[in-house]
């Protein structure tokens, strides 16, 4: 019988440990150390490297001899100019910077049922319809099971037609890496795509499929078979409850790029983000739309610059994304609370970011929501993270307290300080052209932005009496709040103590928020 060893992997940074500590010493993550077995031939059959000769004894000197395993000077390196493997899936290629790598490893994670194995067959029978092959192998479905999920997608039947899925479009169902590796060796594919990583296994590892013992061994020979034969590999990973990828840390280091599959259930826009590229930015995201016959791009998400009246609390904002620019929807609700307890909530947002715009609007704008419960959320399944969206936060978060709305095709640009004062952000000019090339009529942004003619489009792709105006601080930014005409229509006539609605200074404001209480003293 097999002799055995018991070790400890930490699931945060790989390292191994003969016995259980409470603190990683590599990276000191505490209680990071999971069990588990290795069988003594497995051991030993791993202990040496991973792809490539041996490096012992008599071959050794003979490398050397050769000069395989002599350093060398880094300018005498030649360049590799190794061609990208276009997927023809535009945004997928976007996220990649331009491709697939010839010999990477790609994984990619996401939540059950977000599209994963459908982006993956529309990429395998693209790539086997521009003339490559592709080897998909699945551990969760069965042959029959794929075939009938990829004549269902119309991108895969267009695209490949009979002979991507009859003759380079390769199926198996199989759970043995080594199976599956054997079968790549022989069909030599372009492209060979796991699905997934969890459900495969080695059969000379004693642990359960999904385990750290079969994740760590069944992704290195994955990993050897990239860099051994210039195939690409893509693996698909699920994720924990908490959104990490499942598994340990080493996953994420072993692979090239890591990809994060992104989406909302009750959305039909899904959105994949860098997460790790060794080839290329990680500032790049891929927009889809999850439809009957797969998924399909989409340039933007689809905003209502013009169309509809304006409402109160409703707020938009060009937002880069990598080297795009997108305009995203941003909704602000404020409702009465408690004084001590009120609400901050964010979805899509930055929650810390937003409670320092509500103590600035507060200081500098002469609104009073200490008392009030406010609730903001970017729309369309973006998350907006940067400083550019400030200007727009808090224009949504006053017009829903002043019930106030910005005028029609508004969209605002800036970053708010803490003293009021808005200051300029990153590639303003080509915000500023999106933004009049989407429909915007009037675009606020700060006093301190540079902006040239070109950042205006040529006549015929905006609207003739767009504009672009430049605010100094968020007092200045509020004085465009207007009462809309569903909120004249339902609120009442003004009483003695309301505000006038031509009376939009901070004074004035601060007067309306705060009632009759702030009035002058009586008597």
């Amino acid at each position: 019988m097999a002799k055995s060893r018991t070790e400890f992997l930490c699931r945060e940074c790989g390292a191994n440990h003969p016995k259980w500590l409470g603190k990683c010493p590599d990276c000191g993550a505490w209680d990071s150390l999971e069990k588990f077995t290795v069988e003594a031939e497995a051991a030993k059959a791993g202990a040496g490297p991973i792809w490539g000769a041996p490096t012992e004894g008599a071959d050794a000197d003979e490398l050397a001899r050769s000069g395989i395993g002599r350093a060398i000077a880094l300018g005498s390196v030649p360049e590799a100019m190794v061609p990208r493997i276009p997927t023809g899936i535009g945004e997928f290629d976007r996220v990649l910077g331009g491709g697939i790598v010839p010999g990477s490893v790609l994984l990619i994670g996401g939540d059950p049922g977000i599209g994963k194995s459908t982006l993956l067959m529309q990429a395998a029978a693209s790539i086997a319809a521009r003339g490559g092959s592709a080897l998909y192998a699945s551990s969760e479905e069965s042959p029959q099971q794929v075939r009938l999920r990829a004549e269902r997608l119309e991108a895969v039947v267009k695209a490949g037609g009979a002979a991507a899925l009859g003759e380079r479009l390769l199926v198996l169902g199989e759970t043995n890496v080594a199976r599956i590796v054997e079968q790549a060796r022989r069909s030599k594919p372009t492209v060979v795509l796991v699905d997934s990583i969890q459900l495969v296994h080695r059969a000379d590892v004693s642990a359960a499929p999904g385990s750290i013992a079969q994740l760590r061994r069944c992704c290195l020979d994955l990993v050897g078979l990239a860099k051994s034969t210039g195939a690409s590999v893509m693996v698909v990973g699920h994720v924990t409850k908490e959104g990490a990828l499942a598994g340990p840390k080493l996953l994420e280091h072993l692979v090239d790029v890591v990809l994060s599959f992104e989406g909302d259930r009750h959305s039909a826009v899904r959105v994949v983000r860098g997460v790790k590229n060794r080839f290329g930015s990680t500032q790049e995201i891929g927009l889809f739309e999850m439809r009957g016959d797969g998924l399909a791009e989409v340039e933007s998400v689809r905003v209502p610059l013009t169309g509809g009246p304006a409402a109160p609390g409703c707020a938009f904002v060009s937002t880069m994304a990598g080297t795009r620019c997108l305009l995203g929807e941003i909704h602000a609700l404020v409702a009465t609370g408690f004084l001590g307890s009120a609400k901050r909530r964010a979805s899509g947002l930055d929650a810390s970011r937003l409670a320092m715009l509500i103590a600035v609007l507060e200081k500098h704008g002469g609104l009073r929501l200490a008392d009030q419960d406010v609730f903001a959320q970017s729309l369309g399944g973006l998350k907006i993270a940067e400083p550019a969206a400030d200007l727009a936060v808090a224009l949504a978060i006053s017009g829903a307290f002043l019930h106030r709305a910005l005028p029609q095709g508004t969209v605002a640009i800036g970053e708010v300080g803490l003293t009021g004062e808005l200051r300029t952000v990153p590639q303003i000019e080509q915000r500023v052209h999106e933004s009049l090339r989407r429909g915007a009529r009037v675009v606020l942004v700060p006093a301190s932005a540079r902006i040239s003619d070109s950042a205006r489009p040529q006549r015929g792709e905006c609207a003739s009496d767009a504009q672009i105006v430049k605010v100094g601080t968020i007092a200045r930014a509020l004085e465009f709040l207007t009462p809309s005409q569903r909120t004249l229509a339902a609120e009442p006539k003004p009483s003695r103590t309301a505000t006038p609605a031509a009376d939009r200074s901070p004074e004035g404001t601060r007067r309306a928020g705060s009632g009759a209480a702030s009035g002058p003293p009586i008597g």
